[in-house]
């Protein structure tokens, strides 16, 4: 037997599907899982004994079989849960690797990691890739959209491998693309992760809203989202979403009812907050969201507060204003869309600058435009937006999009004010909204947060009158003191 041409370490959904995908696409694929202590099952045996029978694979018992079946320079895309299994693999292949070799990382991991295993490898001379993966189990079966970046060197090799395996975008282009050094694939896939979670919040505000100020049933909910689905709002999320609001349990009764209303997190969307709050990058909408999943965890206390404070009184809505209202639902989520992919790009932006990365952002719109679970219509515009205006520093600063905003941003002031009368909320949407105004405020009360903050720290202001950069105190306490 010949081989392999590249090799999976790690075979849970992920890993297996990406191996079929790629023994489909003509390579021979090495496979090795670590044995999970107190599990008997021999997990690669399992695999070819079932998808994987009668298909090229080299199936392997030990990681010196795993990396002796390679052909070198050896490929190996390791498929483990990020963190400190990805390091502890890292520490079990090198000895057996040899100058030239290659690893790819195609876990979530933090880009900060990856920027270190790159630098940490390169002085063995092993190229290492930290690659962004999504579209979940089928995108990994059938096309995902890849995000690799790290050592630029192993690209050569490995970019007709990934491209042959990714998603196709409506041109016909794989949706795989060279990132950039160190861990910008890692940390593009990280802001893609929020971006996700941000959409997610805008849909379930959009359902909260005909749920409680609408009071529409829930298959009907689900026939608007199809219908939105047509439209420009057309995406993965909101066709998942009209399918969801349409599947009954075992008494006819809409199954998404009976689900608890407390969403859990894996880290991607905090990690995605948390480092815009270190590089001072501001990313309200992606941060409500990763909250909201944080509130909808504290069940018992909101059940016991939901009792304590009760909730505004207002008069059900008639049929025609309801009407009004999911038309203005649908230019908000719109809107609520546009500006997210603006903060998440701008994001990208401020920090491949700061990195030295050169990130091409309108490559990244456009390997997002397949595969990946925020895949929309909306990001083929946004493709062209930052294509035309290659210099621009946000997305809304686009001829394109500050034009589109003023025709949706009247929509989503209306929604996200009866959402607040009805006392339904949209902090989602609300901090959409407040970033927009934001962004359009020549003047904001920052000047009297720099006098706080000089009158008790001596932290200094700058002024208006003067050249930026000129700093100045005033003793507050004394400034008009005439005695």
């Amino acid at each position: 037997m010949g081989k392999g041409n590249i090799g999976v370490y790690g075979l849970g959904v992920m890993g297996r599907n990406l191996a079929l995908n790629l023994e489909e696409h003509g390579y021979r694929v090495s496979l090795y899982n670590r044995t999970v202590p107190g599990k008997e099952e021999d997990i690669v045996s399992s695999f070819l004994e079932e998808e994987g029978k009668n298909k090229d694979f080299v199936g392997t018992e030990s990681p010196e079989a795993f990396i002796g079946s390679l052909k070198p320079p050896r490929k190996v895309l390791l498929m483990v849960k990020a963190g400190d299994a990805v390091d502890k693999v890292i520490d079990q292949l090198t000895p057996l690797l040899s100058p030239g070799d290659i690893l790819i990382d195609g876990g979530n991991s933090h880009f900060k990691d990856t920027v270190r295993r790159v630098q940490k490898l390169q002085e063995m001379e092993i190229h290492f890739v930290g690659m962004g993966v999504s579209g979940g189990e089928t995108g990994a079966r059938r096309g995902p959209s890849l995000m690799p970046g790290g050592s630029k060197t192993a690209w050569k090799s490995l970019k007709p491998i990934l491209q042959n395996i990714a998603a196709t975008d409506p041109e016909g282009k794989p949706c795989c693309t060279w990132i950039g050094t160190e861990g910008a694939g890692h940390f593009v896939k990280m802001v893609h992760n929020g971006i996700e979670y941000a959409d997610m919040q805008l849909i379930a505000e959009c359902y909260h809203f005909m749920r409680e100020v609408l009071e529409m049933p829930i298959r009907e909910i689900g026939t608007v989202f199809e219908s939105w689905n047509s439209g420009e709002l057309n995406s993965y999320l909101l066709e998942i979403t009209s399918k969801i609001l349409k599947v009954t349990d075992d008494k006819g009764e809409p199954l998404v009812e009976k689900i608890l209303d407390s969403a859990g997190q894996k880290g991607t969307g905090l990690w995605t907050s948390v480092s815009a709050l270190e590089s001072g990058t501001p990313l309200p909408t992606i941060t409500s969201a990763v909250f909201s999943r944080v509130f909808s965890s504290f069940k018992g206390l909101r059940i016991n507060l939901s009792q304590k404070l009760g909730e505004p009184s207002q008069q059900p809505l008639d049929s025609g204003e309801a009407s009004r209202f999911v038309t203005a639902l649908e230019k908000a989520l719109i809107a609520g869309r546009v500006i997210t992919l603006a903060e998440g790009f701008f994001f990208i932006k401020q920090l491949s600058e700061e990195k030295n990365w050169n990130i091409d952002l309108a490559e990244v719109a456009r390997v997002w435009q397949n595969g990946c679970i925020i895949r929309s219509e909306l990001l083929i515009p946004v493709r062209k937006a930052l294509q035309a205006e290659i210099n621009s520093s946000h997305l809304l600063k686009t001829e394109l999009f500050s034009m589109k905003l003023l025709d949706l941003i009247p929509e989503l002031r209306n929604v996200a004010s009866t959402a607040i009368q009805y006392g339904v909320p949209v902090p989602a949407m609300s901090n959409v909204l407040a970033q927009y105004d934001m962004l359009r405020s020549e003047k904001l009360p920052a000047n009297l947060i720099q006098a706080q903050r000089d009158f008790f720290g001596a932290h200094t202001y700058e002024r208006v009158d003067r050249p930026r950069g000129e700093y100045f105190h005033t003793d507050w306490s004394n400034a008009n003191d005439k005695t």
